[in-house]
């Protein structure tokens, strides 16, 4: 089983160079998580990723930002832009959108999203894009050219199509996971499977250096990918060990 207990910094630097096809992960950001007091080096964090992420290779990052003193902190912008400076693309910035936020009952919107930043070493090598059942009906125009007794002249001939499928917009829809696995930050299994069927393909190296309670590991197994978690937690890597085994599958 790849599941390591230790500081990720210090584990990612054991990773070899260029070894990672896909990085599905989320910090503990600003003051809204309690990692048991544990500190997060987002700077050194960013830097071994590039370091260790294929040519091709994707990195996934799910981050929100806290409120203090009535502003919003900013520290996810700030994060996508450092991960630009040390030379990643920013692929795409998508959005989770939560089905059932919960009530803060601020003097503001309640907050119903977390950002996913879609970071790619060069151009994403893998692209599996979901579809989703398409409504969408198009109107297309067809031109002719032809040639009588010596003159040319155009047609144009109207027709419609109905696309059966269409691929999804970058707002994915997922109702937050339950708390019964003891962890204040569980990530939704589909959030994870969905970025790994899209980002990776059967046989990749997806890594989760902030695994938690294991969401994105007990997603790749299932997926039949190759997986390595780091969690500094004992607590959390027994919650995530367990998961992981119950998976009846053999591994990778």
């Amino acid at each position: 089983m790849n599941l390591i207990q230790g500081d990720c910094l210090e584990e990612m630097k054991k990773l070899k160079d260029n070894s990672i096809d896909l990085t599905v992960t989320s910090p503990p950001y600003d003051n809204l998580r309690d990692y048991n007091g544990y500190t997060f080096d987002f700077e050194g964090i960013a830097e071994e990723l590039y370091r260790v992420t294929k040519e091709g290779g994707v990195v996934v990052w799910v981050v929100g930002d806290a409120t203090i003193k009535g502003s919003e902190t900013g520290t996810s912008f700030k994060q996508a832009l450092y991960f630009k400076e040390i030379g990643f693309n920013l692929h795409d910035t998508m959005i989770w959108h939560k089905k059932n936020p919960v009530p803060l009952t601020h003097n503001r919107y309640e907050q119903g999203f977390e950002y996913m930043f879609i970071l790619s070493r060069g151009k994403p090598k893998t692209v599996n894009h979901i579809r989703e059942i398409s409504t969408c009906i198009q109107t297309r125009t067809r031109r002719k050219s032809n040639k009588e007794n010596g003159s040319a002249f155009r047609s144009r001939e109207e027709y419609t199509t109905t696309n059966p499928t269409k691929i999804k917009t970058n707002v994915w829809n997922y109702t937050n996971a339950n708390k019964k696995l003891n962890h204040p930050a569980i990530f939704p299994e589909q959030l994870a499977e969905d970025h790994i069927l899209s980002w990776s393909n059967e046989g990749d190296t997806v890594l989760d250096p902030m695994c938690g309670s294991g969401t994105t590991l007990k997603m790749a197994k299932l997926n039949n990918r190759k997986f390595i978690g780091i969690e500094i937690s004992e607590d959390y890597c027994k919650i995530a060990e367990a998961r992981i085994k119950s998976i009846n599958k053999p591994m990778l």
